[in-house]
């Protein structure tokens, strides 16, 4: 991991996952060449903005890859994801960790959330391949973020995934978001703000958004849709983020 221990012994953690690539046994670039993650600065500086009012102390750090690539049956970040809460054990003990990853990193933030460690997941544009497993997210809180123009991972496959987690034990929810992109550029100050709010409160450092507290309580055989929100249909001026459409959630994948 990035940064350095805390000197004030923590309450809980976010841990951040970046982009990468399918292959690629080479390791990651260094400093600003690695665009993954930078990109997920904002998002750290967000979250610990949010934590950093000395009501709490959370830990925000960022998981060091070995390599840039998934590497098939390797599963590369995965085993760094592993390996980075493993870390924060060692330097905090046992807190609850919150997994905000991208892409790539969202897959081996949904793959390592059996890590006692860990409370949820808040996956951006998630990679979901129909074949990974979800046991491994019984009891966890998954929320999935996903661009409907997305080109690059599938929004489909994230809304099948929900539906899966939930039959597996997760409460699981997929947020849509229209108008943005794979990269979380359009749109870019409603991600971090969203992500931060989602965090912190899978955290149980503030209250969820109604919208995901009541999808998360959805039965385990509800069809995957139910569990789609449309973030247009969430009024984000209200602290609570509440819920103001249909629960059956936007079309995705076509916008």
């Amino acid at each position: 991991m990035t940064e350095p221990p805390s000197a004030v012994r923590p309450s809980a953690a976010v841990l951040l996952l970046h982009g990468g690539a399918e292959t690629g046994l080479g390791p990651p670039p260094s400093g600003p060449l690695n665009l993954p993650a930078v990109r997920m600065r904002p998002f750290a500086r967000a979250i610990a903005a949010a934590t950093g009012d000395g009501a709490t102390d959370v830990l925000v750090r960022t998981a060091r890859y070995t390599h840039r690539g998934w590497n098939g049956p390797r599963e590369d970040p995965f085993h760094d994801a592993v390996r980075a809460l493993d870390a924060l054990r060692r330097e905090a003990g046992e807190i609850p960790v919150v997994l905000v990853g991208h892409s790539m990193g969202a897959r081996a933030a949904l793959r390592a959330a059996g890590h006692p460690l860990v409370r949820g997941v808040v996956g951006l544009a998630p990679w979901c391949p129909a074949g990974d497993p979800v046991t491994q997210l019984g009891d966890r809180d998954v929320v999935l973020l996903h661009s409907t123009r997305d080109r690059i991972t599938s929004p489909r496959a994230s809304q099948s995934f929900t539906g899966r987690a939930r039959r597996a034990g997760a409460h699981a929810c997929l947020v849509a978001i229209r108008r943005s992109d794979h990269a979380m550029l359009r749109r870019a100050r409603t991600w971090h703000a969203l992500t931060t709010r989602i965090a912190t409160g899978l955290l149980g450092l503030a209250p969820l958004p109604e919208a995901v507290a009541t999808a998360f309580r959805l039965p385990s055989d509800a069809p995957a849709r139910h569990g789609t929100l449309d973030l247009d249909r969430l009024d984000l001026d209200r602290p609570d983020y509440a819920w103001t459409g249909r629960s059956s959630g936007p079309s995705i994948g076509n916008r």
